[in-house]
């Protein structure tokens, strides 16, 4: 499945204010909990189990935090931008603003490692990741997601 076909409207979020990588953990659960009707509470534990492991700060201002979260019936990714930057322990140190988070459910293995591995394509063309940075709306930056991939 395209990754394009995997973000809904109502899980693109631009320019968002959140000062800290915990709040936007919190942020994410409680976006996917109300949008998605699943427990935000568990949705946050497996996004915050999955970053014990090792931070989803990929490089290049990118973080993609990702999960198997069995409320989940199908692969779905949230789009968000920052307004401003936050310490995300990524591996090359750079504060992140742009995330793609990533919620599968746990039969889907194969299509959960090809959609990473598509964003973290993405991650690597800075102007792709420029034109994204600069967009101000949820439909902004939905277009401009939808024309890069």
């Amino acid at each position: 499945m395209s990754v394009k076909n995997l973000v809904k409207p109502e899980l693109v979020f631009a320019k968002q204010q959140i000062s800290s990588k915990k709040r936007l953990l919190e942020q994410l659960a409680e976006s996917v909990g109300d949008r998605m009707h699943c427990n935000a509470d568990e949705v946050y534990d497996a996004l915050l189990g999955r970053e014990k492991l090792g931070s989803t700060g990929v490089g290049n201002g990118i973080a993609i935090p990702h999960c198997r979260l069995e409320q989940v019936n199908r692969a779905t990714i949230v789009l968000m931008s920052l307004e401003t930057p936050i310490d995300f322990d990524a591996i090359d140190r750079r504060p992140v603003d742009l995330i793609f988070a990533l919620l599968v459910p746990p039969h889907q293995c194969d299509e959960h490692l090809a959609t990473l591995a598509q964003i973290a394509e993405l991650a690597q063309s800075e102007d792709k990741l420029a034109l994204l940075r600069e967009k101000q709306t949820n439909s902004e930056l939905l277009a401009a997601f939808d024309s890069l991939i």
